[in-house]
Formats: structure tokens, C-alpha cells, sequence
């Protein structure tokens, strides 16, 4: 059965770092004030918080790998898609792999037996 809540929960973390990463790199190309990087490291701050409540409804291994997971293919879509960033073949395949792994991570089904 698929669990939504840790997936969510993993979500909301994953899209904090997406929007960090992505102001950071503006910010590297000029296109972004100097506030935001304060404003990102109180998001930063808030993560853990959100990890703390992930822990209600799944392991901290799972949490942590869905979230890192779900980090890499968000924040790699961005660079992609919003900047224009290039992926090599293998990187296409590893990033792919990502997706899989979120997607075992989220079953809980195999557990329960």
C-alpha cells in the first residue's frame, strides 16, 4: 500500500531545498538580491521540525533517503527545465534509478508481512 503522509512530508522538505538551491544559483548569476540568502537559511531551519514530525509515521532511514531522493530529482528538474542545465546519458539513467527508489520507498506493502 502506498503511504502518503511520509511521501508528503518528504515533499514539502524536497521542495524547501528546490527553492533554496534555486535562488542560490540566481544569486550566483546576479539575477537575485542578496535578502534571499538569509531567507533560505531560516527555511533550512525549519526542516528539521518537519523531519521531527516525518518520524511519527516512518523510519528515519526511509525518511531520510525519500527526502534526499525526491531532493535530487526536484532540484535536477529545475536545473533542467529553469536553467538550462545539461545531463549526460548516465546521469539521465542514475537520476532515473532516483525515481525508482522513491517510488519503492513510499510502499510500506512488503513490511507488513
Amino acid at each position: 500500500m502506498f503511504t502518503f503522509i511520509p511521501f508528503a512530508i518528504a515533499s514539502v522538505m524536497a521542495l524547501i531545498d528546490t527553492v533554496v538551491f534555486s535562488w542560490l544559483k540566481k544569486y550566483t548569476l546576479g539575477t537575485l538580491s542578496w535578502i534571499y540568502i538569509p531567507i533560505g537559511a531560516i527555511m533550512y531551519g525549519i526542516q528539521p521540525l518537519i523531519f521531527l514530525q516525518s518520524l511519527r509515521y516512518e523510519t528515519m532511514a526511509v525518511m531520510n533517503i525519500m527526502w534526499d531522493m525526491l531532493s535530487d530529482v526536484s532540484v535536477t528538474a529545475m536545473g533542467l527545465f529553469y536553467f538550462k542545465e545539461k545531463l549526460s546519458s548516465i546521469k539521465m539513467i542514475g537520476l532515473a534509478f532516483a525515481f525508482i527508489a522513491i517510488v519503492l520507498l513510499s510502499y510500506d506493502e512488503f513490511d507488513n508481512k
